[in-house]
């Protein structure tokens, strides 16, 4: 069987669309799906506001515009004053080979995906699923604040009519300046953990991973994380429940 190739995983974790021959596999293909949840925490996590804020314009070295320069044959002064502005028109521009469009695109998508897959390696994310049809509900529980967090909410697991089961939550919680919430499934002796994904206050819903026993990771726990790539639990719980799995 042929599965889907990886600039293909990465545009379904971005959430483009996919050619219908290869949006067919990827539904009845579980190892595929999997390949592009993981994908996806990464999406969702570089979709924080604040990470996703665009910085100040910051003026390039100077030999950025002599190494362009040596690169491609076409002289240009750069702008003396940082602004979002393309650069001058060179005076005689080369004539360029045009590729064709896949191939021109193919190295990006292999980059995206290559960064995507790294920020997520060992992670075990599971990313947020939108659209959900409805299904039974088989357990719930409270989100109760931790010490003296203001952060709370509901937690329900539900399963759907093919079987797959996802956990929606309501999250209660105050905006973050300087991180970002992400939600867990934890064992008792809190060693033991599976990351969802990056959660924001209000109602998502997360897929759970197929064959995951919800009786090894009750716990449903919402972490506080910073905003420095790091993908292991801070340390820092604000809100945690139990499932009677």
């Amino acid at each position: 069987m042929q599965h889907c190739t990886p600039e293909q995983l990465a545009l379904a974790a971005l959430r483009e669309p996919l050619p219908a021959d290869d949006a067919d596999h990827l539904a009845g293909c579980e190892p595929c799906r999997t390949e592009v949840a993981s994908l996806q925490r990464a999406v969702d996590a570089v979709a924080v506001p604040q990470l996703a804020a665009p910085g100040a314009p910051v003026a390039p070295p100077p030999g950025v515009w002599a190494g362009i320069a040596a690169a491609t044959g076409v002289s240009a002064t750069p702008r003396t004053e940082v602004a979002r502005q393309a650069p001058p028109a060179p005076e005689a521009p080369r004539q360029a080979e045009v590729l064709p469009f896949r191939s021109r695109r193919r190295p990006v998508l292999l980059v995206a995906a290559a960064v995507l897959t790294g920020a997520v390696v060992g992670a075990g994310a599971v990313a947020v699923v939108q659209g959900q049809d409805g299904g039974e509900a088989v357990t719930a529980v409270a989100l109760d604040p931790l010490a003296d967090n203001e952060a709370s909410g509901r937690a329900q697991v539900i399963e759907q009519s093919d079987g797959s089961r996802v956990v929606e939550v309501d999250l209660d919680a105050p905006q973050l300046d300087d991180g970002y919430y992400e939600i867990w499934l934890i064992d008792r002796d809190v060693v033991g953990m599976v990351p969802l994904g990056v959660v924001r206050p209000g109602s998502q819903t997360f897929e759970l991973p197929a064959g995951l026993d919800l009786g090894e990771f009750p716990l449903v726990d919402v972490s506080v994380e910073p905003l420095d790539g790091d993908p292991t639990h801070s340390g820092v719980s604000v809100a945690r429940g139990e499932l009677d799995a």
